[in-house]
C-alpha cells in the first residue's frame, strides 16, 4: 500500500519493476517486484549540525536535496537524548519528505507518541538502550513477542507499516511475522565484517532469512555497515530486497564524492546493471 507521502509523487508512481528468478527449496521461483529502494539515513548530518548548536548544515534542506538527487526515502533515528535527530526535526521533516519517511527507534511510550502523531510511512523497531552508541544486534523476538505484537498492533491502527530489526535468522523472521510486522530489517554488520574475506559465507544467512520472508509474505529491508564495496554483491544475492537504509558510510563517502555523486553510486549498486 502506498503511504501518504507516495501519493502524487512522480518518482513513486512511475513503473519501476523487475523480474527475478531464484531457487528456494529446490524450486525455481519467478517474482515481479519493485526495485530495491535507497533510504538515506541523515542522523550524521544532524550530529554535525549539533556540534555547533546552530542550523548548519540544515537537516531539512539536506533531506529535500537528497530526494531531488535520487534518494527514495529518508530515515532518522531520534534517540531519547537527541544527540543527533531531535523531535523538532521529525515534525519538520514530516512536512517536506516527499518519498518514504522511515523512523527508527526503541518503542518507548515517548517514541510511540511521537510516531503516532507524525505517522511516517514506516517505523523500524530497534532494541537499542537509551545510551547505546549505535545498533549492534537485532531483537530476540521470542523473548519480546508479546511486547512487539502490541507495538505492531498500535502502529497498524495508526496506519503505519511496522518493520522489526532482527539478525539474519529464519526463526526470527517467522517470529516477527507472528508479531504482526509488515517487514523485517536484517542487521547487516556481520555480513559487512566477513565480506572482505569470504563474501559467499558472509551472505549465506541473509539468503536463508530472505527466503523465509518470501515464504511468509512479509517485506524485507536491510541495513548497518552496508557501503559501496559490499552493497552490490549483497543486492545480487537478495533479489527481493525492498529497501536498504544507509547513513554512516553514505555520508562519509559524500565528504569525498559530493552527495549527488554518492547517491548516484549507491543507486547504481542497487541496479541490475552491475
Amino acid at each position: 500500500m502506498a503511504s501518504p507521502a507516495d501519493i502524487g509523487n512522480p518518482a513513486n508512481t512511475m513503473p519501476n519493476f523487475r523480474h527475478v528468478a531464484f531457487r528456494h527449496n529446490c524450486c525455481l521461483i519467478f517474482q515481479t517486484r519493485k526495485m530495491t529502494r535507497l533510504s538515506v539515513n541523515i542522523n550524521k548530518v544532524a550530529t554535525l549540525r549539533n556540534a555547533r548548536g546552530e542550523n548548519v548544515p540544515d537537516v531539512v534542506k539536506f533531506a529535500i536535496d537528497c530526494e531531488k538527487l535520487g534518494a527514495q526515502g529518508i530515515t532518522v533515528h531520534p534517540r531519547p537524548d537527541e544527540r543527533h535527530i531531535t523531535h523538532a526535526d521529525v515534525y519538520a521533516l514530516r512536512k517536506v519528505v516527499a518519498t518514504e519517511f522511515n523512523i527508527e527507534g526503541f518503542p518507548s511510550p515517548e517514541f510511540m507518541r511521537l510516531v503516532c502523531e507524525v505517522r511516517p510511512a514506516q517505523v523500524t523497531l530497534v532494541p537499542d538502550s537509551p545510551s547505546q552508541l549505535t545498533s549492534n544486534a537485532g531483537w530476540d523476538v521470542s523473548v519480546n513477542l508479546d511486547f512487539l505484537r502490541q507495538i505492531c498492533s498500535e502502529l497498524a491502527d495508526a496506519g503505519i507499516r511496522s518493520s522489526i530489526f532482527i539478525d539474519a535468522d529464519p526463526r526470527q523472521v517467522a517470529l516477527a511475522a507472528e508479531a504482526g510486522a509488515r517487514r523485517v530489517e536484517l542487521y547487516t554488520k556481520p555480513y559487512a565484517d566477513r565480506f572482505p574475506t569470504d563474501p559467499e559465507e558472509a551472505v549465506a544467512p541473509f539468503v536463508k532469512a530472505s527466503a523465509k520472508a518470501l515464504e511468509l509474505g512479509i517485506g524485507l529491508n536491510a541495513g548497518h555497515d552496508l557501503n559501496l564495496e559490499n552493497l552490490a554483491y549483497f543486492h545480487r544475492q537478495l533479489p527481493l530486497l525492498d529497501e536498504v537504509s544507509i547513513g554512516h558510510a553514505l555520508i562519509s563517502d559524500a565528504l569525498y564524492l559530493g552527495i549527488g555523486e554518492t547517491i548516484r553510486r549507491y543507486r547504481e549498486a542497487l541496479s541490475d546493471n552491475i
